[in-house]
């Protein structure tokens, strides 16, 4: 039997983790950050908005189930490098088609294991999140914490160009069910086209959205908004996407000019573009949302949700005042999760209403956007508000 190689976690601040390795063979640095879910970690990687990190799971056994073709939220691996305290190499899953050491290994992604996560956690909890370095070639720690402190941050860096697509296609998949894989739903030229702009979309937004009675455009990030509105669209989608939303000024212009001509419903890293487009702010959290169990407030119903995150930079309430109304709060630190348009038919949420992986209470916010994109031939600016109303009244029939 080989004896496991070893492998060094080490942070910019130097403090080192020695573990083994597993995955390819080498060196990788990124921000590092935790996740917390206890389930999807398949769809965790291949999450094109965690390009540019490296991925810790507080859930301690990892690599059980196995990898197989359909739960890939992307084309590829998009993480720098993956830390788990105990992976798990013979997985049991009737799906898995392959271990999650090979699937890394293919994808050239450097992975950790026998560490103390909750050690790394807390640490990043208390100093936040920082540059960090996976190596399995270098033995040095003190080489390697010179490495990760040389390295870039996340702040002002555009990843968006990494991840988007390079020419605009159409998405005809929709939900999946049981011996039947995910269903094509195409060919219903009368359904409302919805034009996706692409910041890193995850596939089961794409699905979610065709389930919900769309026909589905995907454009480049970089595309304008001419081209965008020369579609014809009954709407328009904004996704999620990596790093820093100030460092993508052609988004933040395009979704300006598109203001008020269509609805507009975005997600995670469109959320903050959105808000960047009326004129507010975002800033860097100390070590971000990433994991499915997070409590979000929705302030018109005041219902709570359990929702699934993956970001690192929030909006400024304060910045948005007479612009947009804050209408989703997280419990936990009190930042922006929602916006609502003031006169103008756009609503956002930071966090993942398909929950891939993650709960499902937020799933409800895609007909809410198929209600607006139906409502606004009629009603133009006032959709949203004549949607709230249609809202709350079903809210109080069924309450009575």
């Amino acid at each position: 039997m080989s004896v496991p190689r070893t492998a060094y976690l080490v942070l910019a601040d130097g403090t080192a983790y020695r573990g083994r390795a597993f995955g390819a063979i080498g060196e990788s640095i990124g921000e590092v950050v935790f996740n917390t879910a206890m389930t999807g970690y398949q769809e965790v990687l291949t999450d094109p908005s965690y390009k540019g990190q490296i991925v810790c799971m507080t859930y301690p056994e990892i690599g059980n189930v196995g990898i197989n073709p359909e739960d890939a939220e992307s084309g590829r691996v998009y993480v720098e490098g993956f830390v788990v305290k105990e992976y798990w190499p013979r997985p049991s899953n009737w799906r898995s088609t392959m271990t999650l050491g090979e699937y890394l290994e293919r994808a050239g992604v450097v992975g950790i294991e026998g560490i103390d996560t909750r050690a790394l956690v807390r640490r990043i909890r208390t100093h936040g999140a920082q540059q960090a370095i996976i190596s399995s070639v270098d033995s040095d720690p003190a080489s390697l914490a010179a490495k990760a402190k040389a390295a870039p941050g996340l702040e002002g860096l555009d990843l968006v160009r990494e991840v988007t697509c390079a020419e605009a296609y159409e998405w005809e998949w929709g939900d999946w069910r049981l011996g039947q894989g995910y269903r094509h739903a195409g060919g219903n030229r009368d359904a409302p086209l919805v034009v996706a702009i692409d910041y890193g979309i995850k596939r089961n937004i794409l699905r979610r959205l065709v389930a919900t009675g769309f026909r589905l455009k995907v454009v480049p990030a970089f595309a304008t908004a001419e081209q965008i509105m020369a579609l014809n669209p009954d709407g328009i989608f904004l996704s999620n996407g990596p790093a820093d939303p100030a460092a993508v000024p052609y988004a933040r212009a395009t979704v300006a000019e598109l203001l008020g001509r269509k609805p507009i419903f975005g997600i995670c890293l469109g959320h903050q573009i959105l808000g960047l487009a009326l004129g507010g702010r975002t800033y860097k959290l100390g070590f971000g949302h990433h994991g499915a169990n997070h409590p979000v407030k929705d302030l018109r119903t005041n219902r709570v949700e359990i929702t699934s995150q993956n970001h690192g930079f929030a909006v400024d309430a304060e910045s948005l005042t007479g612009r947009a109304e804050l209408s989703h709060l997280n419990l936990n630190d009190q930042t922006v999760e929602g916006l609502r348009g003031v006169g103008v038919p756009f609503f956002s949420v930071q966090y993942h209403p398909e929950a891939s992986p993650g709960p499902h209470d937020a799933g409800y916010l895609f007909a809410r956007f198929r209600r607006l994109v139906e409502a606004f031939p009629r009603y133009g600016a006032e959709a949203l508000d004549r949607l709230a109303v249609e809202e709350e009244s079903v809210k109080l029939k069924l309450e009575d």
